[in-house]
């Protein structure tokens, strides 16, 4: 369906097919697959969280977002995971503005984490965007003085926070792509591809659906 979305209704191109070998047009990552995760022929079931992670590439620029979808009579558990992540990518974007330390929004994303008992799963960063698809700067999703680098009017990045309701640590399976929790955990992750403007005005979601 994203294939044909993108290449027969709307003439892009899905940025992932192809990708370092990546063979889907699309990213679904589901219950403890933090990330990656490759579509199969798994049929959904009641209670699944399910992220969807989209990317294409239209006049010479790619942008990348990703959401949470749930399935059925998902457990208040689940729900709670799925809207604090995407509270914490919405406090994340809005202390964004020219001239802010990037480890900000590690700082602002791993508080509201902890606040509500998840943890952030740290080997997944945002990233650069634009005429590429992966480039700097990195965007961590942990506080830490140690990442470097103020945001600029005309930046475009990626932030993606992963939290987890479990442990952190993951693992990649055979596939090369599909990352999974360690115990099992279920995770949620929620993205934007934003524009930092001029000092004055806030930052502009470009991957908002309007």
């Amino acid at each position: 369906m994203v294939h044909d979305l993108c290449v027969n209704t709307h003439k892009v191109y899905p940025s992932p097919l192809g990708y370092n070998g990546f063979p889907k047009s699309v990213c679904t990552s589901v219950n403890n697959v933090a990330c990656h995760g490759i579509p199969d022929d798994r049929p959904l079931a009641d209670g699944d969280i399910v992220n969807v992670d989209v990317t294409v590439y239209k006049d010479g620029y790619h942008g990348d977002c990703s959401r949470m979808f749930l399935v059925g009579n998902v457990d208040p558990a689940g729900q709670r995971l799925s809207s604090i992540c995407l509270e914490a990518l919405t406090e994340a974007v809005a202390v964004c503005r020219h001239g802010q330390d990037f480890s900000k929004i590690g700082y602002i994303i791993e508080e509201v984490a902890a606040s509500n008992n998840f943890q952030v799963v740290p080997c997944f960063t945002g990233h650069g965007i634009g005429s590429y698809f992966h480039g700097p700067p990195d965007i961590y999703h942990i506080g830490s003085h140690c990442w470097p680098g103020r945001m600029e009017a005309g930046m475009t990045f990626t932030i993606e926070p992963v939290l987890s309701e479990g442990g952190c640590e993951v693992v990649v399976l055979e596939d090369g792509w599909t990352a999974i929790t360690e115990d099992g955990s279920r995770t949620a992750q929620w993205e934007h591809t934003i524009l930092i403007n001029s000092p004055d005005l806030p930052p502009e979601i470009l991957t908002s659906r309007g």
